[in-house]
């Protein structure tokens, strides 16, 4: 028994420090296809989307607290690759880390469930995971920058509305992706597959040309938004809008299409109330559906049970013997 229990220490720093690090390589991943996209906005070089808040926002709720070092290391890599370390660096790496800590606190503060089925569920996500948690990154961030005179003090609310809008997205879409993902883990049946084929080929189709048009015609995403929500609720509408993302994001940092002839402010709007608008629609109508399907669910198995109690109190019931009165008389 000793030795069982010894031997049991021994795994938990190693399983620990198996998952740090694990934290740490997909948050740098995640960081890494983050930066392939940038904007100059204010000589501030920002992200419109920041995927490794999602994905430490994500850790965070499947597999605990404990995850909280994989993510500040991840972030020591990402901020590694790019530049030196120097104090100042520091205080970004604090303001990283403590953005998607202070999500998991107020999500679980407001009991979110990781399977996105109630709106309120929705709504926690929106605005206490992505628009209220990460102020810290963004204000941490942009200050810093003007701290140490890499930004001007005239440039920072437009620095750290990029910072805070390119962290909210990353919350916005990337979390309920992963989150989605881990729940389907072992089940790859998908219903209606037939279905979801076409859905894809929809969007291969029509989101790029709508990328590329020079005619404004990203509302176009919204039908398939939609299409996807109502027939495979989140996890179809949240993979829709990753992609459509991803697509508006290298087509307003390459210029083109929709996003020709702006000006670098005006491109970071148009590119991140598309992206918020376009994340929300999924997000949100996917809860709602989620919600209603299972209310009905909870409906027919009350039902369900009410009907198997009335069959038991039917079953139970002997006929009763006729009284003496009542039988006929016959000679």
């Amino acid at each position: 028994m000793a030795a069982v229990v010894a031997l049991q220490d021994l795994r938990r720093p190693a399983v620990f420090a198996l998952q740090t690090l694990a934290v740490a390589a997909c948050y740098y991943a995640a960081g890494r296809l983050g930066l392939l996209r940038q904007l100059v906005v204010e000589q501030a070089v920002v992200t419109p989307i920041w995927p490794p808040t999602g994905v430490a926002v994500a850790c965070l709720l499947l597999f605990g607290l404990r995850t909280w070092p994989g993510i500040a290391l991840g972030a020591l890599f990402v901020v590694m690759s790019i530049t030196s370390l120097q104090p100042a660096v520091i205080g970004t790496l604090v303001g990283n880390t403590a953005a998607p800590v202070f999500a998991y606190y107020l999500l679980r503060r407001v009991g979110f469930h990781n399977d996105l089925g109630r709106l309120r569920d929705g709504f926690a996500l929106v605005f206490l995971g992505a628009f209220t948690a990460t102020l810290i990154s963004a204000t941490t961030g942009a200050g810093l920058l003007v701290l140490t005179g890499k930004l001007a003090a005239s440039g920072f609310w437009v620095a750290w509305s990029a910072w805070w809008a390119g962290d909210a997205m990353g919350v916005l879409i990337v979390t309920p992706v992963l989150l989605v993902l881990y729940e389907a883990r072992g089940r790859p049946h998908v219903p209606r597959w037939k279905e979801a084929v076409g859905l894809a080929a929809a969007a291969l189709v029509i989101v790029p040309y709508a990328c590329h048009s020079d005619v404004s015609m990203l509302f176009l995403v919204y039908p398939l938004l939609i299409w996807a929500a109502l027939r495979f609720q989140l996890a179809g509408s949240m993979l829709c809008a990753l992609f459509a993302s991803v697509m508006v994001t290298i087509a307003a940092t390459d210029r083109i299409g929709p996003f020709a002839r702006m000006t670098r402010i005006e491109v970071m709007i148009k590119l991140q109330a598309f992206n918020g608008a376009m994340a929300l629609t999924a997000l949100l109508l996917s809860a709602v559906i989620a919600e209603q399907l299972n209310t009905r669910r909870s409906v027919e198995q009350a039902c369900q049970e009410l009907v198997e109690v009335l069959e038991h109190l039917t079953a139970g019931e002997k006929p009763q013997a006729p009284a003496p009165g009542d039988a006929d008389d016959r000679p």
